[in-house]
């Protein structure tokens, strides 16, 4: 399925200021139940749920800050 460009423009931006912020509350909240854990441990699962967040929506933010190739300029 192609989703057109402004299409991905405006849900890469929702993703960004709706999504992500809500994303990292969940980490944290969750992360708040795994107490007494070492620091290291902590900061390599921080890292991972930084990452693993953009493979499902890395399609979307593809192409994003070039010019729309759909314009018939």
């Amino acid at each position: 399925m192609k989703i057109n460009y402004k299409t991905r423009r405006f849900l890469s931006l929702v993703i960004l200021l709706v999504g992500l912020p809500l994303y990292a509350a969940a980490v944290v909240t969750g992360m708040a139940f795994l107490i007494n854990l070492p620091m290291v441990i902590e900061l390599f699962i921080y890292i991972f749920f930084g990452v693993v967040w953009v493979f499902p929506v890395k399609f979307i933010f593809r192409g994003i800050g070039q010019s729309d190739p759909d314009d018939p300029k």
